[in-house]
């Protein structure tokens, strides 16, 4: 991360965990956009007197390390592929700074929404029994039929609309692990805005203002389409190619 970037984080007012949890949209619309990195600075400087910025043990930039889960034949994968609504997506994620673990499940909805659920889980091999219960809960799956698959790691700004709670998640430095295949998208940029309602959003306004319409790729099927050769990526040829430009 730049300096320049830092300094304007440094501007930010600041959030802390405690007060993340009055904001947790785990029922929301997810609204993502893909930029270049040149351009995060003065994104983030436009931004700084309409949103709080998330820290913790001082710094404001926070290390995701995820696990992804699918079946066999990527069952998962191809559902989204295929454009199928009411959909899962299983990962575990490791919140580094704050030395939490999550195994989280998000769910898709045929009404654009999507619902997260989660668990306190340190994910050690094969999943426990809890993990085991929490996923045929919820999903429509065996646990032991879903396998580790693909590590996506990368580091997180997490600002909050100071009137109406919006979260705004920006991801920096993204690293996609597949077996011996390893990708540095140093370059890219994945912002998501989560809604629990349509209000105004300046984020939005700004995107708008700059010419940087909506639309991305999941992490995961983006990880998957660069990496695994043996699966159709049809569906995401707009998606691949507008992200190879940026």
């Amino acid at each position: 991360m730049s300096v320049d970037l830092n300094s304007v984080l440094s501007s930010f007012q600041p959030i802390s965990l405690e007060e993340m949890d009055s904001v947790k949209l785990m029922n929301r619309t997810d609204t993502k956009y893909i930029f270049n990195k040149s351009k995060l600075p003065s994104i983030l400087e436009s931004l700084k007197n309409d949103y709080r910025c998330f820290f913790i043990n001082g710094t404001r930039l926070s290390t995701y390390k995820t696990l992804y889960f699918d079946t066999e034949d990527f069952l998962l994968y191809r559902h989204h592929h295929n454009g199928i609504l009411n959909r899962y997506k299983l990962r575990h994620r490791s919140y580094v700074e704050s030395n939490l673990n999550f195994l989280e499940i998000k769910f898709k909805t045929n009404k654009d929404r999507t619902i997260k659920t989660r668990i306190r889980n340190k994910l050690e091999g094969n999943f426990d029994a809890q993990a085991s219960q929490f996923i045929e809960k919820i999903m429509p799956y065996k646990a032991l039929n879903l396998k580790p698959n693909v590590w996506i790691n990368y580091q997180r700004i997490t600002l909050v609309n100071i009137v109406n709670g919006e979260r705004l998640t920006i991801d920096t430095g993204l690293e996609i692990i597949n077996n011996d295949k390893v990708l540095q998208l140093d370059k890219l940029v994945i912002a998501e805005l989560k809604r629990g309602s349509k209000q105004f959003s300046p984020f939005i306004k700004l995107m708008r203002d700059l010419h940087i319409q909506p639309g991305g790729i999941s992490k995961y099927c983006m990880a998957l389409a660069l990496t695994q050769s043996n699966l159709k990526t049809n569906n995401f040829k707009e998606k691949l190619l507008k992200l190879r430009k940026v």
